[in-house]
């Protein structure tokens, strides 16, 4: 029996160095690209994907995140009935009609590891993953997780969005090779963390959507630490790709690296463009 996604997993226990000292004590899922923070984005993109149960895994000083997902009674009170309270429409839609839980990440060792973590949030069913610093947009089109979702009803098995990248750049992504079964889709036969670019098996990138079936969990659990230490979700979904059970999508729409200062200026240039058309 095919089984619906109603649930979305956010890893969002990381540092944020690269911006540093904003991020000293701000997480940087936090950081607003215009006048929304960068989670949000993500969280609304999983709910047009018709998940309404958010599972999100933090780390110390993090509780930014937790505030901004509940009610703010105080500012409420004060801006009620003002030409402000439209701004808070979005916020409250989410708040209102999502179930929002959280766990934390005690020690940072990875994706994989962040991905486990969020274990007890997700149960035993299929779910999304967004990391929220790969903001995406399709102008006025289908969310990339939307997409996703109607490959997963056809495939039923795990999906991981990716992109072609300069070659130069294979050395900062997770990147996979395959076999080509529909346009835009590829059955993933080899999956490498990192590589340099003469090792890379190919220049599609990982970037951060991905449909995960709950088996996912236990493969992490026997997976070795790899590059850095870190315990990586490629090589788990590599075990599933052995199996021939990992598809690749080539999404429609356009990705910013908003972990990056240039790619986070990129987003906030573009979207300040889109709202002032």
């Amino acid at each position: 029996m095919k089984k619906t996604i109603k649930k979305c997993l956010f890893p969002a226990a990381g540092y944020g160095t690269r911006f540093l000292p904003a991020t000293k004590a701000i997480p940087k899922e936090m950081l607003p690209v215009l006048t929304k923070p960068l989670l949000q984005y993500g969280v609304e993109e999983a709910r047009k994907a018709g998940m309404d149960t958010m599972a999100i895994v933090t780390g110390r000083g993090k509780r930014a995140i937790e505030d901004h997902f509940d009610r703010s009674y105080e500012l409420e009170h004060q801006i009620d009935g003002t030409s402000k309270e439209v701004l808070m429409t979005e916020i409250r839609d989410i708040v209102k009609n999502c179930t929002i839980s959280y766990t934390r990440q005690v020690e940072m060792k990875g994706l994989g590891h962040a991905i486990l973590t969020g274990q007890t949030l997700i149960g035993d069913e299929p779910f999304g993953v967004i990391l929220a610093d790969d903001l995406c947009d399709n102008d006025g089109g289908e969310p990339v997780l939307s997409q996703m979702v109607k490959l997963y009803d056809k495939y039923q098995c795990s999906i991981v969005a990716v992109e072609e990248i300069p070659l130069k750049n294979t050395n900062k992504y997770g990147v996979v090779a395959g076999e080509v079964i529909e346009d835009g889709v590829l059955r993933v036969t080899d999956m490498v963390e990192k590589p340099e670019p003469e090792d890379a098996p190919s220049n599609l990138a990982i970037i951060g959507r991905y449909i995960l079936t709950p088996d996912i969990f236990d493969i992490i659990k026997e997976i070795k630490p790899g590059k850095g230490g870190e315990i990586q979700i490629t090589d788990a979904l590599l075990e599933q790709a052995k199996q021939g059970r990992v598809i690749a999508y080539k999404f429609k729409g356009k990705r910013f690296d908003c972990g990056s200062v240039d790619g986070f200026v990129e987003a906030t240039n573009y979207f300040y463009a889109k709202d002032n058309l």
